[in-house]
């Protein structure tokens, strides 16, 4: 009996590793005061996850990659009007 209880349980399991969290993606927002951000929330669509502070090892990653983004961006853009004023 307790093997038939054990495959349910792991069937239930399987069950819910199976179905999807949500088809929302996550996103980070960046809180600032001062030209300082002061925290990073965490997003899935509207719903606010958690908050990240900034000093934390994961919040660095996820300020270093917006920065590395924001910079590719900015330069794409910039290399686009120089060619538009040429």
């Amino acid at each position: 009996m307790a093997e038939e209880e054990q495959g349910a349980a792991d069937a239930a399991t399987e069950q819910s590793e199976a179905a999807p969290v949500s088809a929302e993606e996550i996103t980070y927002h960046a809180v600032e005061k001062d030209g300082q951000v002061t925290a990073i929330w965490e997003m899935q669509g509207r719903k606010h996850l958690r908050t990240i502070d900034p000093r934390s090892r994961q919040g660095q990653e996820i300020l270093r990659l917006y920065t590395a983004e924001h910079a590719e961006e900015s330069g794409a853009a910039d290399a686009g009007e120089a060619n538009a004023s040429s």
